[in-house]
């Protein structure tokens, strides 16, 4: 089931976000033209395929084309740079993560944008919780047999990461297993898990919908979520701290941003279109399968969080010792 949605989401592309053009009575307000939906991700990866759900609908809403740009690379600083710098006029959007708007602050030298001051808010649609993965070769089961072998075998492990949230979870686990890991670093996740599948990388921590396939498929073997407690979507696996590792909880968030200045009553239909579609229970259930736990917000409470996220990204890099690059 998981496999088919996610096909038929790519297969419908730019042709079905698209979905109707601006009628003669809205040519003078907006929207009357296509929006665009800025990505700091790869097609393929887990923000990408919910986005692409979402929009359907918001297109729908909204009568008028939706049109996806994925802009990956630099760790979500190429796409957040390029919506800070366009007009607010609410045809260029972001929807992106705690990568772009809490973590790179904190793990970036040179950040060409700023998080709270270069955006307007606009909605949170959900959380996309992460798990543990294994190349099948490493000799474990479970989390505890995997620290076990790579404090018998020092260097030998490796993970890889396309976002701040594979980032931030392989040296968090790496320093609180006591751990000597090599990270292997990738402009988006599903180049990084291909070479996982293949062998030379040996673990990833991955959001749920980009492993999940592979994991049914054999491909991979997983090990926990990040989250302090199981999640529903994938209720068979422990949390990391369930598996023996102290005070482990990270998850990576979504919402949806656009330019600073941005006119209020465009956000407010915006940020109404977009909670009624994420209330909706059948599209909430559709986004669980895609491995999204799918609510909503104001804008405001949205700009909150995000200050908030700020605190906590910061305080999990500086103990998970990391250093800017």
């Amino acid at each position: 089931m998981l496999s088919s949605l996610i096909r038929a989401l790519r297969t419908a592309g730019a042709a079905a976000l698209c979905v109707a053009a601006a009628s003669a009575a809205q040519a003078d307000t907006w929207p009357s033209r296509n929006i665009t939906l800025v990505l700091p991700f790869a097609a393929g990866s887990g923000t990408d395929t919910t986005t692409r759900l979402i929009s359907q609908h918001l297109a729908q809403a909204l009568g008028v084309g939706i049109v996806i740009e994925n802009k990956a690379g630099a760790n979500g600083m190429i796409a957040a740079t390029y919506v800070a710098k366009a007009a607010p006029d609410g045809y260029t959007l972001l929807v992106t993560t705690n990568t772009t708007h809490s973590a790179n602050p904190f793990l970036l030298k040179s950040l060409t944008y700023d998080p709270v001051k270069d955006f307007t808010p606009i909605a949170r649609t959900g959380d996309l919780p992460f798990m543990l993965v294994i190349h099948p070769d490493v000799p474990a089961k479970t989390v505890g047999e995997l620290v076990a072998y790579g404090k018998a075998n020092p260097g030998k492990l490796s993970y890889a990461s396309g976002s701040s949230s594979a980032i931030v979870s392989g040296a968090t686990f790496a320093q609180k297993a006591g751990l000597d890991l090599l990270h292997v670093p990738y402009k988006s996740s599903p180049p990084a898990l291909n070479d996982v599948m293949g062998g030379r990388v040996s673990m990833m921590f991955v959001d749920i919908l980009t492993g999940l396939p592979h994991v049914q498929g054999n491909a991979l073997h997983a090990l926990a979520v990040t989250t302090r407690d199981r999640t529903p979507l994938v209720p068979n696996l422990p949390s990391m701290q369930e598996a023996g590792v102290p005070d482990f909880d990270i998850s990576s968030w979504q919402g949806y941003f656009g330019p600073a200045g941005m006119p209020k009553d465009i956000v407010t239909r915006l940020n109404a279109e977009i909670r009624k579609i994420v209330e909706k229970p059948e599209i909430k259930a559709q986004l669980a399968t895609l491995g999204m736990d799918a609510f909503s917000g104001t804008p405001e409470e949205l700009g909150k969080f995000v200050d908030q996220q700020l605190v906590l990204w910061e305080r999990l890099i500086r103990d998970a010792g990391i250093e800017k690059q």
